[in-house]
């Protein structure tokens, strides 16, 4: 590979428990911050059962398949196996972000972060038996491989937060070695930095005595992770100016009063460099609604588009026989695809999918005509908030309708492009 790519461009994950949120519910949150011309899909998986010594050929290895796999949804860069965030049939989400620090990055091919996200999601039931799943994957076969689709080198640690409806964890990883941290009520966040301090439940068997061998801890002072493992002032974490602790404090302003919306509005926050802009912009948005009584349905809003603050949030809830998400897919090139053809990366397919390439068009003319573009934006954020209503609606009333549930979804995506179709039509290429 050419060269690294080192500045820490990353992600934000969210998590707000009760009582920090409304209603019983714990509220999770992800930003998915890549290249600018990275197409991100929301794509369906439903449960399966796999023979004994199958496989599974995740974006660069090929590794052991579990004998059952959950159904699954997942906001993933189109290119790749795994994915950014995503969430399953029980309700657990997860989001993943990059990390670096004292221990260097492999190059090696491997597990991704973004394979690990997935694969959690597939084989565990609840946060923390995802926990477990991906601490065993990364013990097994490692993390490494380059996250961006370019000859360019973009290599990481990863960290990642883990919700349920019981409960949220945050697991951070440094090469194979990781530390977890439980998180039970109030809220949560992680970003381009290890921030699990001392609070530690659970870690690498070996995690104290090889930093104890690197010299990075005397093995007599608290065993604090990331001020072992990263160069980041831990005591300044929350106090200085930068995403983590930006995130932090919207976190905290609205801590009692979280909902999905404010979740979404967090999320669309651009002051704070949430919602980022430029080479590296949020190229994906992720919500979803885990209510604590199990009698109600998780409800997951995806954006499957750039910046949120231009994007519809859509909700999708698992039920049986849901049809495949078909305007949020990317093509699919098979054994053709120069991710997969040796040696990787030396060219580029155009994996726009029909939303994408919709919402591209609309953002051009958001970009040049303020009064359409007003006029596409006020049209979309009606939808959302109509969406938003109803999935109140479903919670409050118990009243799921599986049938309607199957295209809930789907029907959305038709909506918003209808929204954008009806003001961009003179649109060169529309």
């Amino acid at each position: 590979m050419a060269s690294v790519i080192t500045e820490p461009f990353s992600c934000d994950t969210f998590v707000a428990l009760p009582p920090a949120t409304t209603g019983s519910r714990i509220i999770f949150g992800k930003n998915s911050d890549r290249p600018s011309d990275e197409v991100q899909e929301i794509v369906y998986f439903p449960a399966a059962s796999h023979g004994p010594g199958e496989k599974v050929e995740c974006t660069y290895i090929e590794i052991e398949q579990a004998p059952e796999t959950y159904a699954v949804v997942l906001s993933r860069p189109s290119w790749l196996w795994g994915a950014e965030m995503g969430a399953n049939e029980h309700g657990v989400c997860i989001g993943n972000e990059a990390v670096w620090g004292k221990e260097e990055v492999c190059d090696d091919e491997a597990l991704l972060g973004m394979d690990l996200v997935r694969l959690g999601l597939e084989r565990a039931n609840t946060a923390e038996k995802a926990v477990g799943v991906i601490v065993d994957l990364l013990d097994k076969y490692g993390q490494g491989g380059n996250c961006m689709e370019s000859h360019m080198a973009f290599t990481y640690h990863n960290s990642f937060l883990i919700a349920d409806r019981k409960e949220a964890w945050i697991l951070e990883t440094s090469g194979k070695y990781w530390a977890a941290e439980k998180v039970e009520e109030g809220v949560r966040n992680i970003s381009n930095q290890l921030s699990i301090t001392t609070k530690i439940e659970r870690e690498h068997p070996e995690i104290r005595n090889y930093a104890i061998s690197k010299g990075w801890w005397d093995g007599k002072k608290e065993f604090d992770f990331a001020a072992t493992f990263s160069y980041v002032n831990t005591a300044r974490m929350t106090t200085t100016r930068g995403r983590y602790c930006e995130g932090y404090k919207l976190l905290k302003k609205h801590e009692g009063t979280i909902t999905a919306e404010t979740m979404m509005a967090i999320l669309r926050d651009k002051e704070s460099g949430i919602n980022m802009e430029g080479g590296f912009m949020t190229t994906g948005s992720m919500v979803s609604i885990l209510p604590q009584e199990t009698s109600l349905p998780c409800i997951h809003f995806f954006t499957g588009t750039p910046d949120p603050d231009r994007s519809v949030f859509k909700p999708f809830i698992f039920v049986p026989n849901i049809t495949q998400l078909l305007k949020t897919s990317s093509p699919v090139f098979g054994p053709e695809d120069p991710v997969k053809k040796q040696p990787r990366f030396q060219t580029k397919r155009d994996r726009r999918h029909e939303l994408y390439r919709k919402h591209e068009s609309a953002a051009l003319v958001m970009e040049s005509s303020k009064e359409k573009g007003d006029m596409i934006l006020e049209r979309i954020r009606k939808l959302e908030k109509e969406k938003i209503k109803e999935m109140e609606h479903i919670l409050q009333n118990r009243s799921l309708d599986a049938d309607q549930a199957v295209n809930l979804f789907s029907n959305c995506t038709d909506d918003e492009i209808q929204a954008y179709a009806t003001t961009t039509t003179f649109c060169p290429g529309w």
